[in-house]
C-alpha cells in the first residue's frame, strides 16, 4: 500500500512537505456569502460606534478645556499640560490662568517692572548720597558756625 502520508526511511513524506494545501470543506471553500456580509456589517458598526465614541470623549474634553482670562482664547493641549499640577501640590506654571502669548507678556511686563523698580532705587539712593555729601560739606567749611 503506498500513500503519501507514509514514510519513507527516516524522512516523512506529506502534503505539508509536498507544498499540497489541506483540504477544505466546500462551503468554506466557495465562501458563505451570509456569514461575510454579517461579519463585514459587525465590523463597521463596530468602527461607526468606536468613531462615536472618540467624538464624545473629544467632545468631554472640550467642555473641560479652560480658557485665558485675559484674551478668551481657548488652552492648546500642550499649554493645558503645562498649567497642570505637579505631585506635591506645587503649580508648574507662574501664570496657570493665561494662555501662552498673554503669559509671556505678563511675565515681560512684570519683568520691566522689576528694573524700572530697581532703577528707582537706585536713582533713590544716588540722590541720598548726593544730599548726604552735601549736607558733610555744608557743615564741614568754615562758614558753618555761623550758620545756626
Amino acid at each position: 500500500m503506498t500513500c503519501l502520508s507514509t514514510t519513507t526511511g527516516n524522512r516523512q513524506v506529506g502534503g505539508a512537505q509536498l507544498g499540497l494545501r489541506p483540504r477544505k470543506p466546500l462551503l468554506d471553500a466557495i465562501g458563505k456569502a451570509r456569514r461575510d456580509a454579517y461579519l463585514t456589517r459587525r465590523r463597521q458598526a463596530a468602527r461607526q460606534e468606536q468613531l462615536r465614541r472618540q467624538e464624545r470623549e473629544a467632545a468631554q474634553r472640550e467642555v473641560w478645556r479652560p480658557v485665558c482670562k485675559d484674551c478668551g482664547q481657548k488652552f492648546t493641549d500642550d499649554r493645558w499640560e503645562a498649567i497642570g499640577h505637579t505631585g506635591d501640590g506645587s503649580k508648574r506654571q507662574s501664570h496657570p490662568h493665561l494662555c501662552e502669548n498673554c503669559q509671556d507678556q505678563a511675565v515681560a511686563a512684570e519683568q520691566q517692572a522689576e528694573a524700572h523698580e530697581r532703577e528707582r532705587q537706585e536713582l533713590e539712593r544716588l540722590r541720598q548720597e548726593a544730599k548726604e555729601q552735601a549736607a558733610v560739606q555744608k557743615a564741614g567749611g568754615w562758614l558753618s558756625r555761623f550758620r545756626t
